[in-house]
């Protein structure tokens, strides 16, 4: 017997879980995505960016996002979408 299966053995005689679906839970972020359309979540943890107001316009259209100091969080499939749409757009 190895040390870890010793060690998951132990812990269902003590009564703990070793179940990883119930260990990780839905999390809870902090500050939402700025596109009004969206309820992703925008923390950096999750995955979230921040991208200009103008970028932000181009992409999702004048009106249809919430901008703080003229920057725009995104989540992160929002995020994915603005990638996906400005790909071509780059200069070198």
């Amino acid at each position: 017997m190895g040390f870890k299966s010793k060690a998951r053995k132990h812990q269902e005689m003590r009564g703990e879980t070793t179940d990883k679906k119930n260990r990780r839970s839905k999390k809870e972020g902090e500050l939402s995505c700025g596109i009004k359309s969206c309820d992703g979540w925008a923390d950096k943890s999750m995955g979230g960016r921040s991208i200009s107001r103008i970028d932000a316009q181009d992409v999702f259209g004048s009106g249809s996002f919430s901008e703080i100091k003229n920057r725009v969080k995104v989540c992160k499939s929002c995020y994915r979408l603005y990638k996906k749409e400005t790909k071509d757009d780059k200069e070198y």
